[in-house]
Protein backbone atom coordinates (compact mmCIF):
# COMPACT_ATOMS: atom_id res chain seq x y z
CA UNK A 1 0.00 0.00 0.00
CA UNK A 2 1.32 3.48 -0.75
CA UNK A 3 1.91 5.74 1.91
CA UNK A 4 -0.50 8.86 0.67
CA UNK A 5 -3.31 6.46 0.59
CA UNK A 6 -2.16 4.84 4.15
CA UNK A 7 -2.30 8.59 5.45
CA UNK A 8 -5.83 9.42 4.26
CA UNK A 9 -7.52 6.38 5.96
CA UNK A 10 -5.41 6.21 8.57
CA UNK A 11 -6.20 10.04 9.37
CA UNK A 12 -10.25 9.71 8.84
CA UNK A 13 -9.84 6.75 11.24
CA UNK A 14 -7.89 8.19 14.13
CA UNK A 15 -9.98 11.41 13.64
CA UNK A 16 -13.14 9.95 14.47
CA UNK A 17 -11.80 7.80 17.57
CA UNK A 18 -10.17 10.97 19.01
CA UNK A 19 -6.26 11.38 18.37
CA UNK A 20 -4.30 14.36 18.54
CA UNK A 21 -2.72 15.98 16.19
CA UNK A 22 0.93 14.80 17.50
CA UNK A 23 -0.34 11.23 17.66
CA UNK A 24 -1.44 11.15 14.30
CA UNK A 25 2.10 12.60 13.61
CA UNK A 26 4.03 10.08 15.57
CA UNK A 27 2.15 6.91 14.49
CA UNK A 28 2.29 8.41 10.29
CA UNK A 29 6.24 8.75 11.66
CA UNK A 30 6.54 5.15 12.50
CA UNK A 31 4.06 3.93 9.11
CA UNK A 32 6.07 5.35 7.08
CA UNK A 33 9.55 3.00 7.07
CA UNK A 34 7.28 -0.18 7.56
CA UNK A 35 5.40 0.51 4.32
CA UNK A 36 8.36 1.54 2.37
CA UNK A 37 9.79 -1.86 3.16
CA UNK A 38 6.54 -3.41 1.83
CA UNK A 39 5.87 -4.80 5.76
CA UNK A 40 2.54 -4.57 7.60
CA UNK A 41 2.10 -1.48 10.07
CA UNK A 42 1.23 -2.95 13.53
CA UNK A 43 1.11 -0.67 16.50
CA UNK A 44 -0.10 -2.96 19.40
CA UNK A 45 -1.07 -6.09 20.36
CA UNK A 46 -4.75 -5.70 19.95
CA UNK A 47 -3.93 -4.38 16.30
CA UNK A 48 -1.60 -7.77 15.27
CA UNK A 49 -4.31 -9.91 16.96
CA UNK A 50 -7.12 -8.16 14.61
CA UNK A 51 -4.49 -8.59 12.01
CA UNK A 52 -4.18 -12.77 12.45
CA UNK A 53 -7.59 -13.27 13.19
CA UNK A 54 -7.35 -14.44 16.96
CA UNK A 55 -8.03 -12.95 20.05
CA UNK A 56 -5.97 -10.45 21.78
CA UNK A 57 -6.21 -12.79 25.08
CA UNK A 58 -4.64 -15.70 22.93
CA UNK A 59 -1.86 -13.39 21.67
CA UNK A 60 -0.63 -12.19 25.29
CA UNK A 61 -0.76 -15.93 26.46
CA UNK A 62 1.36 -17.47 23.38
CA UNK A 63 3.77 -14.70 24.19
CA UNK A 64 4.11 -15.50 27.72
CA UNK A 65 3.27 -18.90 28.58
CA UNK A 66 5.13 -20.45 25.22
CA UNK A 67 5.98 -23.97 26.29
CA UNK A 68 2.27 -24.84 26.41
CA UNK A 69 1.56 -23.88 23.00
CA UNK A 70 3.92 -26.21 21.26
CA UNK A 71 3.91 -30.05 20.72
CA UNK A 72 7.42 -31.38 21.03
CA UNK A 73 8.71 -34.90 19.26
CA UNK A 74 11.66 -36.38 17.42
CA UNK A 75 12.40 -37.38 14.06
CA UNK A 76 15.69 -39.25 12.81
CA UNK A 77 18.54 -37.43 11.03
CA UNK A 78 20.12 -38.31 7.97
CA UNK A 79 23.23 -39.84 10.32
CA UNK A 80 20.32 -41.64 12.45
CA UNK A 81 20.57 -39.66 15.24
CA UNK A 82 17.49 -38.14 16.79
CA UNK A 83 16.54 -34.67 15.91
CA UNK A 84 14.30 -32.84 18.56
CA UNK A 85 11.24 -30.82 16.56
CA UNK A 86 9.19 -28.36 18.02
CA UNK A 87 6.03 -27.53 16.49
CA UNK A 88 3.23 -24.62 17.61
CA UNK A 89 0.04 -25.76 17.50
CA UNK A 90 -2.00 -24.64 15.30
CA UNK A 91 -3.63 -21.04 16.68
CA UNK A 92 0.20 -20.21 17.25
CA UNK A 93 1.01 -21.60 13.41
CA UNK A 94 -1.20 -19.09 12.55
CA UNK A 95 0.80 -16.20 13.73
CA UNK A 96 4.01 -17.80 12.78
CA UNK A 97 2.50 -17.91 9.30
CA UNK A 98 1.37 -14.43 9.18
CA UNK A 99 5.16 -13.22 10.57
CA UNK A 100 6.80 -15.25 8.04
CA UNK A 101 4.30 -14.21 4.53
CA UNK A 102 3.79 -10.57 5.39
CA UNK A 103 6.74 -9.60 7.11
CA UNK A 104 10.04 -11.92 6.66
CA UNK A 105 9.61 -13.02 3.14
CA UNK A 106 9.36 -9.42 2.26
CA UNK A 107 13.21 -9.01 3.34
CA UNK A 108 15.88 -10.17 1.12
CA UNK A 109 18.37 -12.62 2.58
CA UNK A 110 21.99 -12.94 1.30
CA UNK A 111 22.24 -14.26 -1.98
CA UNK A 112 25.06 -16.34 -0.55
CA UNK A 113 22.50 -18.13 1.97
CA UNK A 114 20.95 -21.25 -0.37
CA UNK A 115 18.79 -22.74 2.28
CA UNK A 116 15.24 -21.76 3.21
CA UNK A 117 13.85 -19.98 0.30
CA UNK A 118 11.90 -20.15 -2.19
CA UNK A 119 12.83 -21.59 -5.65
CA UNK A 120 16.37 -23.03 -4.14
CA UNK A 121 16.69 -26.70 -3.03
CA UNK A 122 20.40 -28.26 -1.93
CA UNK A 123 21.88 -28.49 -5.68
CA UNK A 124 21.87 -24.79 -5.60
CA UNK A 125 24.18 -24.55 -2.60
CA UNK A 126 26.49 -27.79 -4.32
CA UNK A 127 26.56 -26.46 -7.62
CA UNK A 128 29.23 -23.55 -7.12
CA UNK A 129 31.57 -25.87 -5.78
CA UNK A 130 32.24 -28.93 -8.47
CA UNK A 131 35.36 -29.55 -9.89
CA UNK A 132 37.37 -27.28 -7.50
CA UNK A 133 41.25 -28.22 -6.37
CA UNK A 134 40.11 -27.87 -2.47
CA UNK A 135 36.90 -27.74 -1.13
CA UNK A 136 36.86 -27.00 2.42
CA UNK A 137 32.78 -27.48 4.82
CA UNK A 138 32.42 -26.12 8.38
CA UNK A 139 29.51 -26.61 10.63
CA UNK A 140 27.82 -23.65 13.25
CA UNK A 141 27.75 -25.16 16.68
CA UNK A 142 23.79 -25.51 18.18
CA UNK A 143 22.93 -23.16 15.11
CA UNK A 144 19.44 -22.43 16.08
CA UNK A 145 19.85 -22.63 19.25
CA UNK A 146 22.10 -19.80 19.61
CA UNK A 147 20.06 -17.67 17.86
CA UNK A 148 18.25 -15.94 21.22
CA UNK A 149 14.82 -14.13 21.77
CA UNK A 150 17.28 -10.67 22.06
CA UNK A 151 18.44 -11.49 18.58
CA UNK A 152 15.52 -12.02 17.26
CA UNK A 153 13.99 -9.07 18.91
CA UNK A 154 16.64 -7.02 17.30
CA UNK A 155 15.98 -8.27 13.55
CA UNK A 156 12.36 -7.11 13.81
CA UNK A 157 13.39 -3.41 15.31
CA UNK A 158 16.48 -3.40 12.39
CA UNK A 159 12.94 -3.91 10.23
CA UNK A 160 11.46 -0.66 12.28
CA UNK A 161 8.86 -2.02 14.21
CA UNK A 162 8.75 -0.76 18.05
CA UNK A 163 10.20 -1.76 21.20
CA UNK A 164 6.71 -3.38 22.13
CA UNK A 165 5.97 -4.90 18.66
CA UNK A 166 9.74 -6.46 18.53
CA UNK A 167 9.85 -7.99 21.81
CA UNK A 168 6.14 -9.28 21.14
CA UNK A 169 7.37 -10.79 17.99
CA UNK A 170 10.35 -12.22 19.03
CA UNK A 171 8.55 -13.93 21.95
CA UNK A 172 5.92 -15.37 19.48
CA UNK A 173 8.88 -16.94 17.42
CA UNK A 174 10.94 -18.37 20.25
CA UNK A 175 10.88 -21.20 22.97
CA UNK A 176 12.68 -21.36 25.86
CA UNK A 177 14.80 -18.50 24.61
CA UNK A 178 16.03 -19.49 21.26
CA UNK A 179 14.60 -20.32 17.69
CA UNK A 180 12.66 -24.15 18.09
CA UNK A 181 13.50 -26.67 15.49
CA UNK A 182 9.76 -27.18 13.64
CA UNK A 183 8.40 -23.58 13.69
CA UNK A 184 7.72 -21.78 10.21
CA UNK A 185 9.43 -18.76 11.21
CA UNK A 186 13.00 -19.69 12.34
CA UNK A 187 14.76 -21.09 9.02
CA UNK A 188 14.12 -17.02 7.88
CA UNK A 189 14.88 -15.64 10.80
CA UNK A 190 17.69 -17.30 11.04
CA UNK A 191 18.88 -16.49 7.30
CA UNK A 192 18.25 -12.55 8.40
CA UNK A 193 20.37 -12.94 11.18
CA UNK A 194 23.28 -14.23 9.48
CA UNK A 195 22.71 -11.56 6.64
CA UNK A 196 25.54 -9.56 7.69
CA UNK A 197 27.66 -12.46 8.41
CA UNK A 198 27.49 -13.46 4.81
CA UNK A 199 27.76 -10.16 3.30
CA UNK A 200 31.42 -9.98 5.31
CA UNK A 201 32.60 -13.38 4.62
CA UNK A 202 31.42 -12.63 0.80
CA UNK A 203 33.52 -9.50 0.30
CA UNK A 204 36.54 -11.48 1.67
CA UNK A 205 36.45 -14.67 -0.21
CA UNK A 206 35.71 -12.46 -3.47
CA UNK A 207 38.93 -10.58 -2.54
CA UNK A 208 40.47 -13.96 -2.06
CA UNK A 209 38.84 -15.60 -5.12
CA UNK A 210 37.18 -18.09 -2.99
CA UNK A 211 33.70 -19.64 -3.70
CA UNK A 212 31.32 -19.14 -0.67
CA UNK A 213 27.89 -20.57 -0.03
CA UNK A 214 26.06 -21.16 3.33
CA UNK A 215 23.37 -23.77 3.44
CA UNK A 216 21.55 -22.93 7.26
CA UNK A 217 24.73 -23.81 9.47
CA UNK A 218 26.64 -25.88 6.70
CA UNK A 219 29.31 -23.07 5.38
CA UNK A 220 31.77 -24.30 1.92
CA UNK A 221 34.59 -22.26 0.59
CA UNK A 222 36.18 -23.74 -2.75
CA UNK A 223 38.78 -22.99 -4.68
CA UNK A 224 42.58 -22.37 -4.26
CA UNK A 225 43.20 -20.58 -0.88
CA UNK A 226 44.87 -20.90 2.67
CA UNK A 227 42.31 -22.60 4.29
CA UNK A 228 43.66 -21.58 7.80
CA UNK A 229 43.33 -17.93 7.05
CA UNK A 230 39.62 -18.61 6.02
CA UNK A 231 38.40 -20.87 8.83
CA UNK A 232 40.15 -18.45 11.61
CA UNK A 233 38.45 -15.41 9.64
CA UNK A 234 35.03 -16.98 9.91
CA UNK A 235 36.02 -17.78 13.31
CA UNK A 236 36.50 -14.22 14.26
CA UNK A 237 33.14 -13.43 12.31
CA UNK A 238 30.89 -15.80 14.66
CA UNK A 239 32.36 -14.81 17.57
CA UNK A 240 30.71 -11.72 16.82
CA UNK A 241 27.35 -13.46 17.04
CA UNK A 242 28.11 -15.48 20.19
CA UNK A 243 28.42 -18.38 17.50
CA UNK A 244 31.28 -20.72 17.22
CA UNK A 245 32.44 -23.44 14.60
CA UNK A 246 31.99 -27.25 15.79
CA UNK A 247 34.89 -29.78 15.19
CA UNK A 248 33.54 -31.21 12.19
CA UNK A 249 35.44 -29.03 9.76
CA UNK A 250 36.87 -30.98 6.46
CA UNK A 251 39.48 -29.84 4.00
CA UNK A 252 38.78 -32.33 1.33
CA UNK A 253 41.84 -31.89 -1.89
CA UNK A 254 41.41 -32.59 -5.44
CA UNK A 255 41.34 -36.07 -5.76
CA UNK A 256 39.75 -37.27 -2.43
CA UNK A 257 36.12 -37.80 -2.50
CA UNK A 258 35.01 -33.97 -1.71
CA UNK A 259 31.58 -33.55 -0.15
CA UNK A 260 29.11 -30.62 0.18
CA UNK A 261 25.97 -30.93 2.10
CA UNK A 262 25.76 -34.75 1.21
CA UNK A 263 26.77 -34.42 -1.92
CA UNK A 264 29.75 -35.76 -3.97
CA UNK A 265 31.32 -32.28 -6.16
CA UNK A 266 34.70 -33.79 -7.76
CA UNK A 267 33.77 -33.80 -11.37
CA UNK A 268 29.40 -33.47 -11.13
CA UNK A 269 26.77 -33.80 -8.11
CA UNK A 270 26.65 -36.92 -7.40
CA UNK A 271 25.39 -39.24 -4.37
CA UNK A 272 28.02 -40.66 -2.19
CA UNK A 273 29.53 -44.35 -3.54
CA UNK A 274 28.90 -45.73 0.00
CA UNK A 275 24.95 -44.80 -0.67
CA UNK A 276 24.93 -45.58 -4.44
CA UNK A 277 26.43 -49.22 -3.16
CA UNK A 278 23.64 -49.52 -0.82
CA UNK A 279 20.88 -49.08 -3.28
CA UNK A 280 22.39 -51.00 -5.86
CA UNK A 281 22.35 -53.75 -3.20
CA UNK A 282 18.87 -52.93 -2.63
CA UNK A 283 17.64 -53.82 -6.31
CA UNK A 284 19.96 -56.91 -6.47
CA UNK A 285 18.25 -58.24 -3.95
CA UNK A 286 14.57 -57.42 -5.18
CA UNK A 287 15.12 -58.75 -8.37
CA UNK A 288 17.41 -62.12 -7.86
CA UNK A 289 15.23 -62.70 -4.74
CA UNK A 290 11.68 -62.95 -3.93
CA UNK A 291 10.04 -59.93 -3.13
CA UNK A 292 8.02 -60.85 -0.24
CA UNK A 293 11.13 -62.42 1.37
CA UNK A 294 13.49 -59.59 0.77
CA UNK A 295 11.01 -57.17 2.50
CA UNK A 296 9.93 -59.82 5.35
CA UNK A 297 13.79 -59.83 6.03
CA UNK A 298 13.14 -56.18 6.17
CA UNK A 299 10.31 -56.29 8.97
CA UNK A 300 8.13 -53.93 6.91
CA UNK A 301 5.54 -54.34 4.29
CA UNK A 302 5.72 -54.44 1.09
CA UNK A 303 4.17 -50.90 -0.19
CA UNK A 304 6.12 -49.03 2.49
CA UNK A 305 9.31 -50.63 1.54
CA UNK A 306 9.09 -50.02 -2.46
CA UNK A 307 8.04 -46.28 -1.64
CA UNK A 308 10.73 -45.36 1.25
CA UNK A 309 13.44 -47.16 -1.91
CA UNK A 310 12.17 -45.32 -4.78
CA UNK A 311 12.35 -42.25 -2.74
CA UNK A 312 15.58 -42.86 -1.80
CA UNK A 313 16.46 -43.52 -5.68
CA UNK A 314 14.14 -40.68 -6.89
CA UNK A 315 16.78 -38.52 -4.71
CA UNK A 316 19.86 -39.89 -7.05
CA UNK A 317 18.29 -39.20 -9.55
CA UNK A 318 17.21 -35.43 -8.90
CA UNK A 319 21.04 -35.34 -7.60
CA UNK A 320 22.27 -36.28 -10.72
CA UNK A 321 19.55 -36.58 -13.71
CA UNK A 322 21.98 -37.82 -16.37
CA UNK A 323 22.24 -41.33 -13.90
CA UNK A 324 21.13 -43.62 -16.72
CA UNK A 325 21.42 -46.61 -14.27
CA UNK A 326 19.28 -45.08 -11.60
CA UNK A 327 16.95 -43.81 -13.93
CA UNK A 328 16.24 -47.44 -14.79
CA UNK A 329 16.36 -48.48 -11.13
CA UNK A 330 13.81 -46.15 -10.96
CA UNK A 331 11.09 -47.11 -13.98
CA UNK A 332 11.78 -50.92 -12.63
CA UNK A 333 10.01 -49.39 -8.98
CA UNK A 334 7.88 -48.28 -10.79
CA UNK A 335 6.35 -51.18 -12.41
CA UNK A 336 6.60 -52.75 -8.97
CA UNK A 337 4.41 -50.14 -7.47
CA UNK A 338 1.63 -50.29 -9.79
Amino acid sequence: MEFEIYKKKFEAKALKTGLTDLEITDCLNYALPLIEKGLPVIYNTSHLSKLVGLRKTYVKRAAIYTKSYYRNFTIAKRSGMPREISEPLPNLKIIHKFILEEILENIKVSAFAKAYKKKSNILENTRYHINQNKVVTLDIENFFPSITTDKVENIFRGLGYSDLISNLLSKLCTLNNSLPQGAPTSPYLSNLFMKGFDSKLADFCLSKKIRYTRYADDITLSGDFNEKEAIDYISVLLKELDLDLNCKTKIMKRGQQQIVTGIVVNEKSQVPRKERLKLRQEIYHIKTKDLDSHKKFKQITQRNYLYHLYGKISYVVFVNPKDEEFIEYKKFLKTLMN
